[in-house]
């Protein structure tokens, strides 16, 4: 049976994490454009370079990925572990901090590209990207895919250290949650954890149903609400799955 997955995070910073990751995905699906939607590529973009210059992206992942380092060390004299696999990990993520250690500011490169901040400039402008507005952007557009394509990847390498270690960090994080069967009666589910980052709510898809999170890392409670338009939903006992992470 098909179920869908709904994460929530539990404080600042995983959220922060979570809406990277979701803008680095639309990112890479979106690079290969043509003229009539080449906007979406760019709407990411500015949306990316906004979190990155409200945030200490870089000092905030080092951090993160140094805590994840030091649990996995702790693997290291367990018995049955992959150590291979352990060592492997461990290895990326030295180098990710090699990396972000040796490099500039995040995304500074791209915050102070020219032609990228035209069209940033014009994007909360309703139309404000057409042609007469940004012909510089319109005769971009006319040049081969080929080398708007180089120019695109070249951009993209700025954020490649960001999208390479947030995708192993987040992918860390995940697999920490195992998921264990609960019932959500009357609507209304609550969990006291300790330091959790994030729970991950796995449903049947055929239930039509979503989750609304509150609370904080230690403790937070679960209702589901229909989808809208949904007929005969009952929401008096859901049974849901439930990772913490």
């Amino acid at each position: 049976m098909n179920k869908i997955i709904f994460e929530h995070p539990l404080n600042e910073k995983m959220r922060t994490w979570l809406r990277i990751e979701f803008l680095l995905k639309q990112l890479n699906l979106h690079c290969h454009f043509n003229q009539n939607n080449a906007l979406l590529f760019f709407h990411v973009l500015s949306e990316l370079l906004e979190i990155i210059e409200r945030n200490d992206i870089k000092s905030d992942l080092i951090k993160d990925i140094e805590t994840q380092k030091q649990k996995l060390l702790l693997w290291r004299d367990i018995d049955g572990v992959d150590q291979d696999l352990l060592d492997g990990l461990l290895t990326k993520f030295d180098s990710f901090i090699a990396k972000f250690n040796s490099s500039s500011r995040l995304g500074q490169f791209l915050k102070d590209d020219r032609f990228i901040n035209s069209i940033r400039q014009r994007l909360m402008i309703p139309g404000g990207c057409c042609s007469f507005d940004l012909p510089s952007f319109h005769l971009w557009l006319k040049q081969s895919p080929e080398k708007r394509d180089n120019q695109v990847q070249s951009w993209l390498q700025h954020l490649s250290i960001l999208d390479e270690s947030l995708t192993c960090y987040m992918q860390l994080v995940r697999q920490l949650g195992e998921f264990k069967n609960f019932i959500c009666t009357n609507n209304f589910f609550q969990e006291t954890n300790g330091d959790i980052n994030l729970i991950r709510i796995r449903v049947e898809l055929d239930k039509n149903v979503y989750p609304q999170v509150s609370g904080h890392m230690s403790r937070y409670s679960i209702r589901f609400l229909p989808l809208e338009g949904s007929e005969n939903v009952n929401l008096d006992a859901i049974e849901f799955e439930l990772a913490s992470c």
